[in-house]
């Protein structure tokens, strides 16, 4: 009598299933580094768009910077950009969220002739998994960061 094998048997499955684990194990702890360094370039990235965004609508409107990030935003319809809503900056990023970080606004005091000269931006990561860096501008539109709390004017700039 002849014996005929077929397939795989369940020790060769075992071991196969087991590389596949070892191959994962290594693997999702660097995806979710890439994840946070995107996430970190992202924030950077949104910064400078919000920075360029900022002097565009001071020189456009001759108002000063905005009183609410807000203003940045696109018009609620297919209608022509304002002083209150300047189509600068995506809806997404004027609602004060993307890629994993919180974008705070705060203007700075008006002048005697209601011009705000100053603002300042801070991204925030909103969970540990989604970042790990800090970050502020200005009206400079120096990029600072700290690592381990909210980032101010006295922090360092980032590089590049």
């Amino acid at each position: 009598m002849k014996k005929s094998s077929q397939g795989f048997s369940l020790i060769e499955l075992l071991i196969v299933v087991a590389i596949i684990l070892i191959i994962a194990a290594i693997a999702i702890p660097n995806l979710l580094r890439s994840r946070i360094a995107a996430n970190q370039a992202s924030a950077v990235g949104s910064l400078r768009t919000l920075n360029t965004a900022e002097i565009t609508y001071s020189s456009t409107y001759n108002v000063g910077f905005t009183q609410t990030l807000t203003y940045l935003a696109p018009p609620a319809t297919a209608s022509n950009p304002t002083s209150t809503a300047a189509g600068l900056i995506d809806s997404i990023l004027a609602a004060g969220s993307k890629s994993g970080y919180s974008f705070t606004f705060s203007p700075g005091a008006s002048d005697s002739t209601g011009r705000i000269n100053t603002y300042s931006f801070i991204a925030v990561p909103i969970t540990s998994s989604t970042g790990t860096n800090y970050y502020f501008t200005d009206q400079s539109g120096v990029i600072r960061q700290n690592s381990t709390s909210t980032a101010a004017s006295t922090d360092s700039p980032i590089a590049g």
